[in-house]
Order: structure tokens, then C-alpha cells, then sequence
């Protein structure tokens, strides 16, 4: 079967979706910009535990798993009975609801960092929120960014992405790369007495060297400057309570998301008390920022990882497909160029070429022929509970296959020939 033979309702519902919606998706990550169009899925059906259906039909064991938001798996049997019994009281009323400080008091038990806590929807909200929260304690403007932060004007301005905002807001947002303490202390003697707060992604491909994170809080505490740190991701992944906790630095602020709600629209910003009071002052407040359904899957996922092995389970998981893509590397002498990087609960499928065009022709026909094995994959391995020994199996064998093709395609220097698709190009540089 040709990749035109099998995704061919998922190309035609491409076609009517863009009618209504600019590139037919919600998400630029969920996307034709993401997905090679023609040769991997664009539109799912359905989910259930490790695994998802596209509308053709197709089965893969997912590695994307909505994007690292689903980490005990779709459908999760205790999460679905806890929202469908909050169904039938309500979603959104018109007065608070106990939920919401009931899952915010477990939320302080159970995060470092944790004094109080405001509830959001998107990771983006938490972020922004944190943002102005620090820019109202300290006074001051100017914001320094690491990793990937969402979509708000504060932070896109600071990518590629920045059409459509203000020069003189792209100007307060100073990007730093991450481990480089140096680069974080010019920033801060370049706009001495200005900088509010450095937010980060605490780890993104490989753990932070020894002392780095605590070292970092020192130098921006030193210069009046919060610690902001983005768990969007490795929060209900590297450990309940995210990288703060596994390495035992504690910011002044966080922002959760993703798993806090295994897929569920809920993220939070949470800190110190007298920072977080601030709330009172700033205005950040939303409609559906107390939305009980989301509040409900998130107290029966934190039931679930404080009573179950599940940070224990996604590691182990891991390990097992890191190990296994190690290898089959090493036997397709693909190590010059392949490697699978990372901690196990959040690993990657490395693709290091210098050639720009040629990176992303690999990409793309890795993506392809993960999808014809039956794996969807963004190249992140985000594991969820759900995993069995028989996904870990279908994983490797998908890679068995496509790492062989990876390593033809690199020796020739063109993916030509192995390509069913248009190659995907770069969205924007985050990490």
C-alpha cells in the first residue's frame, strides 16, 4: 500500500479543515508544518491507552501523546470516572468550586516551590501569568527566556515567530542558552537593575550539569531577579513535582501543565505566598479558569501517581526504548550521526547533520517511515503508563526498519528516492 493508498481520508479532511481553519489544525505541533502531509497521519479518531487511530483506520503505539499532556494514557479508567462524575454536577458555574482549592492544597503538599496556586488552560497562561507576577514584585521589565515558553507576545517575540508583535515588546525578552551561566550573567550587567526574572525549562534534552540550576538562582537572586522555572513538561514526568524536585533547586515560581491533567485543558502557576499574593493586584483571571471537569482529572491523576509506580513505569519504559534504539544504531553504524538522547522519561531520536536541508529531509523520512511501521512520533519519546512490553516491541521494530533507510539516506547525502512527500522545513528554533 502506498502512503497515498493510506492516508487518503486524512488528506481529503486536510483539504475541507483548511477551508475553515488556517493550516486545517488548532495546534502548529499538530499540523501539516509537523507531519509530513501524504505520508503520516494528520487527523486522529480516537485514543486508548498507549495507542492511537487515525481516521483511516490506522493504529500506531504514540510517542507524542498529545504533545507529553497524556501520561498515564488515553481513557485513563480512574481519570474518566472521576470527570464523568463532576459531569453530572456541573462544568463551569457561577461561584468557585471546592475542587479548586483542593487540588491547590495538594499541590502544595506535593511541589517544592508550592505556596499558593493559580489555575489556567493552557501552559501559555501559566507562563504569562508568571511573568507578570514577576514583573510586579520586582518593578522591573526586562525578562530573560531559555527553551520554549508559548505563544504570548512576551515570549514568541523573541523567535523567528515574532510577526505581529510590537518591536518595543520583543524588546524587553532576552534570549539565553541553556548551561551557559555566563551568558545569563552578561544579560543581567546589559540591563542591570531590569531584569525581573529569567524563566527556563529546568532540563531539555540532557539533565543540567551539577550545581548549574542552584548557581543560577544565586546569580539572579544576587542581581533582585526571580527564578522562573517551566515544568509545562517535565512536571508529572521526571517526577511529580518536575525537575525542581529531582534536583532539588526550588524556584520562586513555576508553571505546570500537560500531565497535571493526563490530557485534560489545565495548568497552574504556583510559588512563594508573598509573590503569588500579588494575584490580587495583576489581573489574570478567566472564565473557565475554575473549569471543574479538568479539576477532577487532575485530582485522580495525583491520586494515581502518589499511590501507583507511575514516575517508576515511564522511566523504566524509557529506558527500555533508549537502550533498544541505542543499539540497533550502533548496528546499522549509524552512531556518527543518530543517537537517542535525554532521561529516559522525556528522550529524543537525534538526528545531528550540519546541512540544514539535508537535517530536515532525514527528519521527514524518519517521521514517514515510523508512520508506515505503525509509531507516530515527533521525534520525542514521551512514554505514558498505558506502555506494555508489545508497544516497546512495535517501537523498535518501527526503528529497526527506518534507522537502515535513516543511514542509506545520510551516505548518499539526499533523502531523494526515500521520500513519499514534500520534506518538512523548520517551524522556528526553541531548544
Amino acid at each position: 500500500m502506498t502512503m497515498a493508498d493510506r492516508y487518503q481520508a486524512s488528506d481529503s479532511m486536510l483539504v475541507r479543515a483548511e477551508q475553515t481553519i488556517p493550516l486545517g489544525s488548532q495546534t502548529f505541533s499538530k499540523s501539516r508544518t509537523a507531519f509530513p502531509a501524504g505520508a503520516s497521519p494528520l487527523f486522529a479518531e480516537s485514543g486508548a491507552g498507549s495507542r492511537i487511530t487515525d481516521v483511516d483506520g490506522n493504529e500506531y503505539v504514540d510517542l507524542v501523546c498529545a504533545l507529553g499532556a497524556v501520561t498515564l494514557g488515553y481513557c485513563d479508567r480512574d481519570v474518566d470516572a472521576a470527570v464523568a462524575q463532576q459531569l453530572a454536577r456541573g462544568v463551569t458555574l457561577s461561584l468557585s468550586h471546592r475542587l479548586e482549592h483542593e487540588v491547590a492544597e495538594r499541590l502544595v503538599e506535593l511541589v517544592p516551590c508550592a505556596e499558593k496556586v493559580r489555575f489556567g488552560k493552557n501552559g501559555s497562561d501559566a507562563t504569562s501569568a508568571a511573568v507578570r507576577l514577576a514583573r510586579a514584585y520586582t518593578g522591573r521589565d526586562i525578562i530573560l527566556v531559555c527553551g520554549y515558553h508559548g505563544w504570548h507576545d512576551w515570549y514568541i517575540g523573541s523567535t523567528a515567530r515574532s510577526l505581529g508583535v510590537p518591536e518595543a515588546v520583543r524588546a524587553l525578552t532576552v534570549s539565553v542558552p541553556f548551561g551557559d551561566l555566563e551568558a545569563v550573567q552578561a544579560a543581567l550587567a546589559e540591563n542591570t537593575g531590569n531584569v525581573a526574572a529569567l524563566i527556563m525549562e529546568p532540563m531539555v534534552v540532557e539533565p543540567p550539569e551539577s550545581g548549574y540550576l542552584q548557581q543560577l538562582k544565586t546569580l539572579l537572586h544576587q542581581n533582585g531577579s526571580l527564578l522562573i522555572f517551566d515544568e509545562i513538561v517535565t512536571g508529572f514526568r521526571l517526577a511529580i513535582a518536575g525537575a525542581q524536585e529531582l534536583f532539588e533547586v526550588t524556584p520562586d515560581l513555576a508553571c505546570f501543565g500537560k500531565g497535571i491533567a493526563n490530557g485534560h485543558p489545565l495548568s497552574a502557576v504556583l510559588g512563594r505566598a508573598e509573590i503569588m499574593d500579588l494575584m490580587e493586584e495583576i489581573f489574570v483571571s478567566g472564565t473557565f479558569g475554575g473549569e471543574t471537569l479538568s479539576l477532577a482529572a487532575a485530582s485522580a491523576v495525583i491520586d494515581k501517581y502518589t499511590t501507583q509506580p507511575v514516575i517508576e513505569t515511564l522511566a523504566a519504559t524509557g529506558r527500555s526504548i533508549t537502550a533498544g534504539v541505542s543499539e540497533l544504531i550502533d548496528g546499522a553504524n549509524g552512531t556518527d550521526f543518530l543517537r537517542a538522547a535525554g532521561r529516559p522519561e522525556w528522550s529524543m531520536f537525534a538526528i545531528d547533520v550540519s546541512n540544514e536541508n539535508l537535517l530536515w529531509d532525514l527528519r521527514t523520512l524518519y517521521l514517514q517511515e515510523m508512520a508506515r511501521n505503525g509509531v507516530l512520533t515527533l521525534g520525542r519519546h514521551n512514554v505514558s503508563y498505558a506502555f506494555q512490553e508489545r508497544d516497546i516491541q512495535q517501537v523498535l521494530d518501527a526503528y529497526a526498519r527506518a534507522i537502515p533507510l535513516l543511514v542509506a539516506a545520510h551516505e548518499r547525502g539526499s533523502a531523494a528516492g526515500f521520500l513519499e512527500c514534500e520534506p518538512l522545513r523548520p517551524l522556528f528554533t526553541i531548544r
